[in-house]
């Protein structure tokens, strides 16, 4: 005679709430990943609008308005990379993974929750530089255009939540900070975030065109009026980047599972 003993396992919603809120909490009780997170592309925003709007005279709105696209992209994607990267990298360094293996958590659901935690770490990174860009810079934007404009950079930003992926399963917990900041910084200014792309040589430029953060940026420039491409085609480049980096990402998790659990 045999008895079969049957273990109760709380509702997804539940458990998803729960591994969302348990990674929120972890990062803003890291204040030097949540500040920089948050306020770095302010500064940015700051540094350069105070710099270069003096010289657009009457196109100082105009201006204004490129640079919150600009680093409205360079927000969200930071989160999204060092997030991803940098934060997965160190959740195995600290054998988090080999203990999640040990609790009745699908897989799945601790993956939607940090993409749930980053999208909602990398909407208080925009609101942060919405007020600045709202109250001191002088940039005015209507509600439509502010939903818009909010809506295609959470959107848009799963390449670079794959690429963020990509770097945290291959690379140790040491070696991640190194690894991202040698990638997503020449990327950054190659694809025309901090300088725009038309005052770069012309290989440079080529090179720029190439790269998913050079479309994701078009698609809050858009909202705007200051694209240098259309939407449609942002769009399926953005497609085809997701679909590579988060089959280079799922490679490396294959591979860094096959080495701990086979």
């Amino acid at each position: 005679m045999s008895a079969t003993t049957t273990f109760q396992v709380a509702p997804v919603p539940r458990m998803l709430w729960a591994e969302t809120r348990a990674k929120l909490l972890s990062r803003l009780r890291s204040p030097a990943f949540s500040v920089l997170s948050i306020v770095l592309p302010t500064m940015f925003f700051a540094l350069f609008y105070g710099i270069f709007s003096g010289q657009a005279g009457s196109h100082a709105a105009e201006f204004g308005k490129y640079i919150l696209a600009t680093y409205g992209t360079y927000a969200v994607a930071n989160v999204m990379v060092f997030n991803f990267g940098i934060g997965i990298a160190n959740e195995r360094g600290q054998k988090q993974d080999l203990l999640q293996r040990a609790t009745p958590l699908p897989g799945w659901v601790a993956t939607l929750a940090q993409v749930i935690f980053s999208l909602v770490f990398a909407l208080l990174a925009l609101i942060v530089l919405y007020a600045y860009a709202f109250t001191v810079g002088g940039v005015r934007l209507d509600p439509g255009a502010l939903v818009g404009f909010t809506l295609k950079l959470l959107l848009g930003s799963f390449p670079m939540m794959g690429l963020g992926m990509a770097i945290g399963y291959s690379t140790s917990a040491n070696a991640a900070p190194a690894v991202t900041n040698l990638i997503y910084l020449p990327m950054s200014f190659i694809s025309g975030i901090f300088i725009p792309l038309s005052q770069l040589p012309s290989g440079i430029q080529t090179v720029g065109k190439l790269l998913p953060l050079y479309h994701y940026s078009q698609l809050p420039l858009e909202t705007v009026g200051q694209n240098t491409e259309s939407l449609g085609t942002a769009a399926l480049w953005l497609i085809g980047w997701t679909v590579v980096l988060f089959a280079l990402g799922l490679r490396f998790y294959r591979m860094d599972a096959s080495k701990k659990f086979s």
